[in-house]
């Protein structure tokens, strides 16, 4: 049961080695005691350098159902535990979480590929989220409501679900799941997650922390459980009645698929998918406040963020100015090594994001736009995974445009009338995700948020489109899926709600003055 480890650097092998993930190869656990699965192997590949770092076998069919069985049999539990005691749990695993956020933020950059700081960042978010979860605990509250009937009361509770579902892409490896889990867990669910192939050791690096803390509580066996695999994993948890809801980020066509499926059985969904994100730059900007938000937009994770920008809108009276402001400000960014906090841009998860990165390079010219910082694949780097990031001038109609590609692409796009001219462009995409403007007109401000703005499910002034921070509900509109996720009452996804009347007098009239004598 040893792990396969290459040839990844010294001090990435002591980061496994703390983590807990480089002595075992696990596939499967319900939360005490992991092992091996007896599916398929997966390697874990570093886009760092190449290094394959650890081999994890996926769970075959009988191993996802015991899992899903310890799933169910421990909410029997977990659902009447009052919920500040859950919250307790959550709040030491936030504890757990700061005690190991350097080495767990050095596995997400090294395994996923993004820098050590958004590493570093993205851990931060799931002990943000345990916070926020241990508040909520003791505010999992619902409305009381007047009888029209005398001697009654109304009133509406918010009970768990059951065993919650939830599969997370590797652009964000840790942090999507910590959302998920602290809210579900104190609203009283169990959780059954399926993570990214592409990123298996980081799931597993979760697992111990939280095992560490389930097991010192008496947290019943199954409450958090890991289901390694590929797609029929993500299959087999979207067909399955037993569980009631399905919680899915990654690309609007997995999300169709998934949809589909928990929809013929009437279950839940709750979908984070794909963006295509645009910031308007007014000629009322302030374009080198504006410069930061867009550069780290559209670099960032090397452009791998569902809420990356991919378009800029920018008025015709700046646009030469600006387009010059971000020409320099590319030709002093750095690609390399993630873990080397000197650079701006680490690698691409893998070579078919590479073919991905190069073909949309190759339809924008065929369509006729124009290259203003050129693209392509950075020779000399061990992983071949490092690209350059790429500046396009284009217009709103062409098809590459109006797509997704995860990679640093940004395109530029021209408007030289009103705000609602840069509006209806922005708004122009079928994904719905995030958006932003950049203006000191208070007016232009309010009319970009307003019914008639962005019809994002995030709409920003004077900040990027990326970086949302927990304390606000996440998701967006349209093709994006419509799903809500951290903070808010975004709680409420995870829960059923339920109404109730008590009738505390000494006869029984019945709703709308029916009449009915015995």
């Amino acid at each position: 049961m040893n792990t396969v480890i290459a040839s990844p650097p010294p001090a990435i092998v002591n980061v496994l080695r703390s983590l807990g993930v480089g002595e075992v190869n696990i596939g499967v656990s319900t939360g005490h005691d992991p092992f091996m699965g007896k599916g398929e192997e997966i390697i874990s590949s570093s886009p760092v350098d190449g290094a394959a770092i650890a081999s994890v076998r996926s769970a075959d069919r009988s191993e996802y159902d015991a899992v899903i069985e310890s799933s169910q049999q421990a909410f029997l539990e977990w659902r009447t535990w009052p919920a500040p005691k859950r919250g307790e749990v959550v709040r030491q695993i936030g504890e757990e979480l700061r005690a190991h956020k350097a080495d767990l933020g050095k596995l997400v950059s090294y395994e996923m590929g993004k820098s050590y700081q958004e590493g570093l960042g993205e851990v931060q978010e799931m002990i943000d989220i345990c916070d926020f979860a241990v508040g909520l605990s003791r505010q999992l509250h619902g409305l009381t409501m007047h009888s029209e009937r005398p001697e009654h009361r109304m009133y509406e509770q918010w009970h768990p679900f059951g065993p919650v579902g939830i599969i997370t892409a590797f652009n964000f490896p840790v942090a999507v799941w910590g959302w998920n889990t602290a809210l579900a867990w104190v609203c009283g669910n169990t959780c059954v997650w399926k993570p990214s192939e592409k990123t298996p050791l980081c799931s597993i690096a979760c697992q111990r922390i939280v095992n560490t803390v389930f097991k010192r509580n008496g947290v019943p066996e199954g409450v958090g459980c890991i289901v390694n695999g590929g797609r029929e994993v993500g299959e087999w948890l979207s067909k399955d009645h037993r569980i009631p809801l399905v919680s899915a980020t990654g690309s609007t066509r997995m999300g169709r698929a998934v949809a589909t499926a928990v929809g013929q059985r009437l279950g839940r969904s709750l979908l984070e998918l794909g963006g295509n994100n645009a910031i308007i730059i007014s000629d009322k900007a302030d374009l080198d406040m504006s410069l930061i938000g867009c550069v780290f937009g559209a670099v960032g994770t090397a452009g791998q963020r569902c809420t990356s920008t991919r378009r800029l809108i920018i008025h015709d009276k700046v646009y030469e100015a600006f387009k010059a402001k971000l020409v320099k400000a590319y030709s002093q960014l750095r690609v390399g090594d993630p873990l080397d906090e000197k650079n701006h841009v680490g690698p691409l998860i893998d070579k078919d994001a590479v073919n991905n990165y190069l073909r949309a390079l190759d339809l924008a010219r065929e369509q006729g736009a124009s290259i203003v910082v050129e693209g392509g694949v950075l020779e000399g780097e061990g992983s071949g995974c490092y690209v350059k990031p790429a500046i396009i001038e284009a217009r709103p109609d062409m098809s590459i445009v109006q797509e997704e590609t995860f990679a640093p692409i940004l395109y530029l796009l021209r408007y030289s009338g009103d705000l609602e001219e840069a509006i209806a462009i922005q708004n122009g995409v079928v994904q719905g995700l995030s958006s932003a403007i950049m203006t000191l007109d208070l007016r232009e401000a309010e009319r970009f948020l307003s019914a008639s703005g962005s019809d994002c499910g995030i709409a920003n002034v004077n900040i990027g489109t990326s970086g949302a921070e927990i304390g606000g509900a996440f998701g967006g509109e349209k093709e994006t899926g419509g799903g809500r996720e951290s903070g808010s009452d975004a709680w409420k996804a995870y829960m059923r709600r339920q109404t109730n009347t008590i009738n505390y007098g000494t006869s029984l009239p019945l709703a709308q003055g029916i009449k009915f004598d015995l």
